[in-house]
């Protein structure tokens, strides 16, 4: 590139970055003592933020700042693209109500170029897992913070802790980048899962630590593309595939890579399941690889028989092709006897599951493989225990 031309780039660049507008919701009247409610300032933030032609940065500074639900919508805005950098702690109001009867406490739509940087939000959902725990009419609670129909989304940092429902979800999205995230709940708290992905393609979760008290990540139908590295779950329910299959007509999970996954005292390792009864979905090209389990009480399953409450799923069979799966160097300790289990479905058997370099072990003996109609390849595993027919 001439020097000249170089210059008047750079040029620009100054003028755009010069000319990039902050807002910052103590200038709006919100006040970083945790009582004081900063709903209506952070609402007249991004109204302000919305209306710029300009770069936008929104700033939320070190304090607690009091939020009830709020939506952030960018279809009508002059810039799709925002960025919200936090310093401080965002916190529920205490009564559960408040947001319970919402889907969401924190809710992105509709952006092109979205960026989340640290940050802590608080949704104090311990009072609704009581209510639920009592059998008392309660509301369903509220996802922490949700992405629905937006492109290339960065969540960096960010700390979210004791969810009423899921942590952070993935809908509809594309291009979205999850990295050092820490995300914690009681293990006995319900429905709370860490991260949930569906109808999303290319999403990477990178560098994070789950601990909560369903699934650390959870991918639905319609996810193409998740690359999920470098991970530590637990406590938690494993990271899992599904359930697939609660609709008989369903979009297919595929090209998803689990990698360098730690999972330490979790109900379930690595898990594919689906729901007992017919759909057209699919799971294929799964990876699951370089995994280490702790006292992990299923460290590696597929389900196709799931079931909850025996409602609406007795004497059928799941329809959900699932194919092309590898587990790959996955090792540690089972806290129960069989560590491997697949249960697959009579209609849509399994096809072409390997199981490479997998050594498991039960009270320091080799761990029992259990399987029905799974096909596959076996190799460098660790002699498992079978008692029925297994790869």
């Amino acid at each position: 590139m001439p020097s000249s031309v170089l210059i008047i780039v750079l040029f620009l660049l100054s003028i755009s970055l010069s000319s990039a507008q902050t807002y910052n919701i103590l200038s709006y009247g919100a006040k970083p003592d945790g009582k004081t409610d900063s709903t209506k300032a952070l609402t007249a933030v991004w109204a302000k933020a919305c209306a710029s032609v300009k770069p936008v940065t929104i700033s939320i500074p070190k304090g607690r700042f009091l939020l009830g639900s709020i939506v952030f919508d960018g279809a009508k805005c002059k810039r799709k693209s925002v960025t919200f950098r936090i310093q401080g702690t965002l916190v529920a109001p205490s009564d559960y109500r408040v947001i319970g009867r919402q889907s969401h406490w924190i809710f992105f739509q509709h952006f092109d170029g979205l960026s989340v940087y640290g940050g802590v939000l608080d949704a104090q959902g311990a009072s609704l897992w009581s209510c639920k725990k009592s059998g008392k009419n309660c509301p369903s609670g509220a996802t922490s913070i949700g992405f629905q129909s937006s492109s290339n989304v960065v969540i960096s940092g960010l700390t979210s802790l004791n969810s009423q429902m899921f942590h952070v979800v993935i809908n509809g999205c594309r291009n979205v980048n999850i990295q050092g995230v820490k995300i914690s709940a009681d293990g006995n708290s319900p429905n709370t899962d860490g991260i949930h992905v569906q109808s999303s393609s290319t999403v990477s979760i990178l560098n994070s630590k789950i601990s909560t008290g369903d699934d650390c990540v959870s991918i639905g139908p319609g996810t193409n593309g998740l690359w999920i590295e470098n991970v530590a779950c637990g406590p938690g329910h494993g990271i899992s595939i599904g359930s697939l299959g609660k609709e008989s007509v369903e979009a297919g999970v595929q090209n998803v890579t689990v990698k360098t996954a730690t999972f330490t005292g979790t109900e379930n390792g690595v898990r594919i399941k689906s729901w007992a009864r017919p759909s057209n979905g699919f799971a294929k090209n799964i990876r699951f690889q370089h995994c280490v389990m702790n006292n992990v009480q299923n460290p590696i399953v597929i389900d196709q028989n799931y079931c909850p409450g025996n409602e609406n799923c007795p004497n059928q069979v799941s329809g959900i092709k699932i194919s092309d799966v590898m587990f790959l160097d996955i090792h540690g300790t089972s806290a129960t006897q069989v560590g491997v289990k697949f249960d697959c479905s009579s209609k849509k058997p399994c096809t072409g599951i390997r199981l490479q370099d997998v050594k498991l072990t039960y009270r320091n003996k080799p761990a029992m493989a259990d399987c029905s109609h799974a096909g596959g390849t076996e190799a460098g595993t660790a002699g498992f225990q079978q008692p029925n027919s297994c790869l």
